[in-house]
């Protein structure tokens, strides 16, 4: 018997906490209130979209310092990496041997005029002694050829005056354009190969640094739409040099420098489908280097009246975009969009919003379609501009 009242102790304890809970009065259920949410209508600006592309600085004039003569090589009269202006003195060539040239070259000039001063008087006097028929007209004739010959060598010479006088310039190597100077590739005390072979000694490289060229590629499709809009006036991106494009460098977040486009070449890649485009910058500040990658910005379209919104603003159902607007009732519904470039930190939607809807712009997560909501109204960001950059 005391194991029966042992075994059903449990159950009697339960049933007594059954029935005390059934006594008691249930509590009602509380409806969750409606989330407050911030709402606000589009910003309306004009835009113009733009392609972004990669490329890379190149100088205006780039020239390989090579000297017209061989020598040896005497001075430098520049630092390593300095920058130079057109026309300064950068190397020098042991003159000696050519300014003896050019001394010998002289004096035979000077033998030439006088052998000459000699023909011409004797060919004076043949021409009276031919008229008293004292010398035969082959005496004559030789005389003349004398005088002749003798003014064809103060030609000859005068031409090698000439080319030694300029081989004694040409050990001065100068600056053909202003720019910045490499290192030097040859010290003083080597011999220097000279002249128009390919074994001439290079001494160094001057580019040019302000304006500067960058260059990038686009493809066959860009090319068309660029076209397209030059054709219709509305834009000029085919080399004109009437558009203007922006660009950054790698550490910089906006585009900051502006230029304008000065080439599209005339032949499109075959093995990679795209076209060589050139802008071109001002460098005063020697900011670009040449061989430096930059990110630059190309209009791609007309410019056309637009609706922005934050991305945040933005939600993502699959494969489409949608935004939360708010009704009259303060009723959450949905509006699938079709998003276009991003201007200023805002993103721009072409078409599925109207320009008076209250789009939900902070709290998207906590709305739901066909829901309440109690939304907040803020008036539209002000600070956005008519630039727009490539989709993303």
């Amino acid at each position: 018997m005391r194991y029966l009242v042992r075994c059903l102790a449990p159950f009697a304890a339960g049933a007594v906490a059954l029935l005390a809970a059934c006594g008691q009065q249930q509590k009602p259920q509380v409806a969750p209130s409606a989330p407050k949410v911030t709402v606000s209508i589009p910003l309306q600006r004009t835009i113009v979209d733009h392609d972004e592309y990669v490329g890379r600085f190149v100088p205006v004039e780039m020239v390989e310092l090579r000297s017209r003569v061989s020598g040896y090589l005497d001075k430098v009269h520049f630092q390593d990496g300095q920058h130079v202006k057109q026309g300064d003195l950068l190397f020098t060539i042991d003159k000696r041997p050519f300014q003896n040239t050019l001394d010998q070259a002289t004096a035979n000039l000077e033998t030439a005029k006088s052998n000459l001063v000699f023909a011409e008087a004797d060919l004076a006097r043949g021409q009276l002694l031919m008229r008293e028929r004292t010398i035969s007209e082959q005496v004559f004739q030789q005389r003349a050829q004398v005088f002749r010959n003798a003014q064809a060598a103060v030609a000859a010479n005068e031409a090698l005056v000439r080319q030694a006088a300029l081989d004694v310039e040409f050990t001065d190597i100068r600056a053909p354009v202003s720019g910045r100077i490499g290192d030097r590739r040859v010290t003083p005390g080597n011999l220097v190969t000279g002249g128009a072979s390919f074994t001439t000694t290079l001494l160094g490289v001057i580019v040019s640094t302000d304006p500067i060229r960058l260059e990038f590629s686009f493809d066959e499709a860009s090319l068309l739409r660029y076209e397209r809009l030059t054709r219709d006036g509305q834009n000029d991106v085919t080399g004109r040099g009437n558009t203007t494009v922006r660009a950054k460098l790698i550490d910089e977040p906006t585009f900051s420098h502006v230029g304008r486009m000065d080439f599209v070449d005339n032949l499109i890649d075959r093995a990679t489908g795209t076209i060589r485009g050139r802008a071109q910058f001002p460098n005063p500040d020697g900011l670009f280097t040449p061989g430096m990658f930059a990110r630059v910005q190309v209009p791609a379209s007309a410019s056309y009246q637009a609706m922005l919104l934050p991305d945040a603003a933005i939600g993502t159902e699959q494969a489409r975009k949608y935004v939360l607007v708010v009704g009259e009732d303060n009723t959450a519904a949905q509006r699938y969009v079709t998003l276009g470039p991003i201007a200023d930190g805002y993103r721009v939607v072409k078409t599925g919003l109207k320009p008076e809807d209250r789009v939900i712009i902070n709290g998207l997560i906590r709305a739901r379609v066909g829901g309440k909501v109690v939304p907040e109204e803020v008036s539209p960001p002000v600070q956005a501009s008519a630039v727009g950059t490539q989709s993303e």
